[in-house]
């Protein structure tokens, strides 16, 4: 039996395989070894898998996860990993990986993610080749839920919001404005309080130029900082994985083209099309 996961921070999506090459898919939420450590991992997979998933017949775990992005942070991963999975290899990459693997397969191009964080690389049809750091969520993140969230957040407690919005924003969460700051400098996990936003942001009704206007101003700056980074940028389409890239697709694809760019392969998750590299990939005996 194979296991294959892709971790973002904020949900972890799954599928195992088994000797029949029957698929069982399943959700965890996300674990980012920035913000998790190994015990935390443990419990939560403790409580959250599935109870009858046979634990001890899987031969083989592939995960893609969120903040691995050296050996250090993997370990913290993979220690949690060992002691639930007892008896399988454990190999454990950069969900930027997963991401290129699912929209590119074996094909050279652009690859990038907009979910809870943001990413992205040129990919050679192996392995990622070129890559700018995107800072992650207090430094960069540009175009992520977490940056858009940040966005609509300041505007809420600086006054700037349309008033429109701020009522609905207000009828929706009841938040004020010491409690979105506990949230984000006291409490835990601050980069997904913040891209929880970005869900009001797609279905705010009261003002959509408003919210059209936020969106695109952070996706402006994640291909000024980021992508428009990469030489000979132009070359290749944009391909991307993520809930922000989805949902926001239309306004992706307007910077895109002012940017000089063809809108590629955008998908929510990449879960369906990484299972099937996997696959391809043990059939071809690599």
């Amino acid at each position: 039996m194979i296991l294959i996961a892709d971790g973002g921070s904020t949900k972890t999506s799954w599928c195992l395989i088994d000797k029949n090459e029957n698929k069982t898919l399943f959700n965890t939420e996300g674990y980012n070894p920035y913000f998790s450590d190994t015990t935390y991992i443990y419990n939560s997979l403790k409580r959250s898998l599935p109870k009858d998933l046979p634990l001890e017949q899987i031969e083989e775990v592939n995960y893609y996860g969120a903040g691995v992005h050296n050996e250090e942070k993997a370990k913290v991963i993979s220690d949690a990993f060992k002691m639930i999975f007892v008896n399988a290899k454990i190999d454990i990459g950069h969900d930027l990986l997963a991401a290129a693997r699912a929209l590119l397969k074996n094909e050279k191009g652009f690859a990038a993610i907009l979910g809870t964080g943001t990413n992205t690389c040129i990919y050679d049809g192996n392995d990622i080749v070129e890559h700018i750091d995107s800072l992650a969520y207090i430094l960069g993140d540009e175009g992520s839920g977490c940056h858009i969230g940040k966005k609509l957040l300041g505007d809420y407690i600086r006054g700037y919001m349309p008033a429109e919005v701020r009522k609905e924003f207000w009828d929706t969460f009841k938040l004020t404005e010491d409690e979105i700051l506990d949230n984000v400098y006291i409490k835990p996990l601050p980069n997904r309080f913040c891209a929880s936003f970005s869900k009001f942001v797609y279905e705010v009704q009261s003002n959509k130029e408003y919210t059209r206007n936020l969106v695109k101003s952070s996706f402006e700056e994640f291909f000024k900082n980021l992508v428009s980074r990469y030489a000979n940028y132009k070359e290749y389409s944009f391909n991307c994985i993520g809930s922000v890239a989805y949902n926001f697709k239309d306004i992706l694809e307007e910077v895109a083209t002012e940017y000089g760019m063809k809108l590629g392969n955008i998908v929510r998750s990449p879960i369906d099309d990484l299972v099937k590299f996997h696959q391809e990939r043990f059939l071809s005996g690599k």
